[in-house]
Parts: structure tokens; C-alpha cells; sequence
């Protein structure tokens, strides 16, 4: 419960590094989470992939503050960052900010955020397919979680990654219920 802020630095200073930084959070209640990400290509030919998702429900808040830098010195980077969130409640906010900040001449740098809610076409489909409403939510986080989760090398990490997400999502893990800290 309360909040989470999670603050990481890379630097790529060697010729050819590469950096892949991935994070997922589904919070509720009154929970925040704010995670911070700066990557500083220092040096040529190096690569960095970001990817942050969250799924925020009842009135929890969330930020996301991505920073790519690219010295003058690092010609042929490479750099991906991106940002995407569905808020589940009317009341759930989200603030995202991704940052490029390019000093260099040769390089293939992108970046985006999103902010919505599920697809109502998706969900529309799913349901004319037989697929009940619930279900259908359910599997449509799954699938925006699993984008992230299948990233872990290990599979059973990743397995259980999975299983976790999926009982957070059915509602089968604590919402909060059992947290040290007294919220609202």
C-alpha cells in the first residue's frame, strides 16, 4: 500500500552496451507508484530499450518520468523508451513524461506514452465471441501485462510472473488488505 518510487540510472559507457529496463505495477486503492528512469548513452553504437506499464484502478495515482540522453560522443545509438497505462476507474490518474535528449548526430531514437482504458472494440468482439465480460477484461490485462513479463529470461521466473499477475488480476492476491500502512 502507500507509496513505491523507484528511481534507477544507467550508463552505457562502453562502446556497444546495451540496456534494457522493463517495469510493470497494477496498484489500487490509494497507492502510488512514481518510477523514475534516466539511461545516458555515453559512448558509440549503444543500445537501450524502456518499457513501463501500469494498470491503475479506484483512486490510485501513478508517474512515470522516462529520460533518454545522448552524448555529443555516443554516433550510432540506439534508444527506445515507452510508456503505456490503462486506468480501470474514473478516479485513477496517471502522469507520464518521456524525454529525449540528443546530442548526437547519427542515432534512431523513439519514444511514446499512452493513457487509456481497455478497448471497448476488443472487449465487444471477445464478448460476440462468447467470452463473458469479466473474463474478457481479464484477458485483455493479461495480455497488455504479458508484454513486459515476457521479457524474463528465465521461464520460471517468467511463469511465475505470469501466474501472480494473472491471480492479481482475478482479485485472488491482497488488494492492499494486508499492508502495514493505513491508507485513506
Amino acid at each position: 500500500g502507500g507509496l513505491v518510487r523507484n528511481n534507477t540510472y544507467h550508463f552505457l559507457e562502453g562502446e556497444g552496451s546495451e540496456c534494457n529496463s522493463y517495469g510493470l505495477y497494477l496498484t489500487d486503492k490509494f497507492q502510488h507508484v512514481d518510477n523514475y528512469v534516466s539511461v545516458n548513452h555515453m559512448a558509440p553504437n549503444c543500445s537501450s530499450n524502456q518499457l513501463f506499464k501500469g494498470v491503475l484502478d479506484d483512486v490510485a495515482t501513478g508517474a512515470f518520468n522516462g529520460r533518454i540522453y545522448v552524448n555529443k560522443d555516443a554516433q550510432g545509438t540506439s534508444a527506445y523508451q515507452k510508456n503505456n497505462s490503462i486506468l480501470l476507474s474514473d478516479d485513477a490518474k496517471m502522469d507520464t513524461k518521456p524525454q529525449l535528449e540528443i546530442y548526437a548526430d547519427d542515432v534512431k531514437c523513439s519514444h511514446g506514452a499512452t493513457v487509456g482504458q481497455l478497448n471497448d472494440d476488443a472487449l465487444f468482439y471477445m464478448q460476440s465471441r462468447g467470452i463473458n465480460k469479466r473474463e474478457a477484461r481479464l484477458m485483455l490485462m493479461f495480455g497488455f501485462a504479458h508484454e513486459v513479463i515476457q521479457n524474463i529470461k528465465v521461464e520460471a521466473l517468467r511463469d511465475r510472473m505470469d501466474n501472480l499477475v494473472m491471480q492479481r488480476l482475478r482479485g485472488e492476491l491482497s488488494r492492499c488488505a494486508s499492508c502495514m500502512v493505513k491508507c485513506g
